[in-house]
């Protein structure tokens, strides 16, 4: 019976890891806390896996090197970055067709603002 309940735990701590995992993965572009999800994620996954408890370790020195790269390079590499971020997540709300279901809430007639997935 312990091993029954010992595997159920398991089972349900992997599955909701992975799913905070994933919702982590996709947040990541945008504004928001994309890395600690994802961070929660694997902390969620870490106490049942070791493979999970090493790729945190991984991730969380990759993290805090990459924040500190970023904070050594002059303000143009800053805005870049945000610039190129921004660009993701505008890309990525035109796609998911974010701005045609408004333009047509709005009754605009903005036929670029449609989705190419949603013709």
């Amino acid at each position: 019976m312990q091993k029954a309940k010992r595997h159920i735990k398991r089972t349900v701590i992997g599955v909701a890891g992975s799913v905070v995992l994933v919702i982590g993965v996709i947040a990541i572009p945008y504004p928001g806390p994309g890395w600690l999800i994802v961070f929660t994620g694997l902390a969620i996954l870490a106490t049942e896996f070791a493979w999970a408890q090493r790729v945190l370790d991984f991730a969380k020195s990759r993290y805090d090197g990459w924040t500190e790269w970023l904070k050594r390079q002059h303000v143009t590499v800053r805005v870049a970055v945000l610039a190129a971020t921004g660009l993701v997540v505008l890309v990525t709300l035109w796609l998911l067709n974010v701005y045609g279901l408004i333009s047509g809430w709005l009754q605009l007639p903005f036929d670029w603002a449609e989705s190419p997935f949603s013709r």
